[in-house]
C-alpha cells in the first residue's frame, strides 16, 4: 500500500496554482540536493503543461548530514516568505543548488531586492527564527514515509514512480482520470 500524506495541504503551505485544482502535487525537497535541482525545471514544465488544473506545493526536507547548507537555505526561503517572496527565493536557491553557502544565499536574497538580505537574514539564522517551520515540514515528511528527496505525493498518495517529466505527467494524468 502506498504511503499517505499525514499532514494535509492547507494555508500553512507554499503553493502555486488554485486551491480548487483537481490535482495537488506535494514535493518534499532539499535545496542542496542534486536530484531536487534536476527536478526543479521539470516541475516548472509540469506546472506549465497542466496550468490551473494542478496545484504544486513545496515542503522542506533538508538532509543536513549530506547537504550542510540545506537547512539555512530552507530557513532563507521561509524568511523570504515573510516578504511575499517564497517562490522567487525558492527558484533562486534551486538555480544555485550546486554552490550554496550562507554568503551565496545572502547574495541571492539581495539580488531579489529583499530588504535586510544581509543583517536580517543572518539574524534569523542566529535566532533560529524559522527552524520550527522547517522542522514541521521535515517531521510531516517523516510521518508520511519520506526518506529521501525529492519525494512526491499526488492528491495525498506517495508517487512511487520516476520523477522524470514523462513519469510525473502520466501519474498526474492518471489522477485526473481517477478523480473525474
Amino acid at each position: 500500500m502506498a504511503a499517505l500524506l499525514t499532514l494535509p495541504v492547507g494555508p500553512r503551505d507554499h503553493a502555486q496554482g488554485p486551491e480548487s485544482a483537481p490535482v495537488t502535487l506535494v514535493e518534499y525537497g532539499d535545496y542542496e540536493c542534486p536530484q531536487c535541482g534536476a527536478a526543479h525545471p521539470i516541475l516548472g514544465r509540469i506546472r506549465e503543461t497542466f496550468g490551473d488544473r494542478l496545484r504544486v506545493v513545496f515542503r522542506h526536507f533538508p538532509l543536513t548530514s549530506s547537504h550542510p547548507n540545506a537547512q539555512h537555505a530552507a530557513e532563507a526561503a521561509e524568511w523570504a516568505a515573510t516578504q511575499h517572496a517564497f517562490w522567487p527565493m525558492h527558484d533562486a536557491l534551486y538555480g544555485a543548488h550546486k554552490s550554496l553557502s550562507d554568503r551565496r544565499i545572502v547574495e541571492l536574497a539581495a539580488a531579489l531586492g529583499l530588504p535586510g538580505a544581509g543583517a536580517a537574514l543572518a539574524g534569523a539564522w542566529a535566532e533560529h527564527t524559522f527552524i520550527p517551520r522547517v522542522k514541521e515540514d521535515f517531521v510531516s515528511g517523516l510521518g508520511s514515509g519520506v526518506t529521501g528527496t525529492p519525494s512526491f505525493f499526488i492528491n495525498g498518495v506517495r508517487h512511487e514512480g520516476g520523477w522524470d517529466e514523462i513519469a510525473l505527467a502520466h501519474a498526474i494524468e492518471a489522477e485526473f482520470q481517477r478523480s473525474g
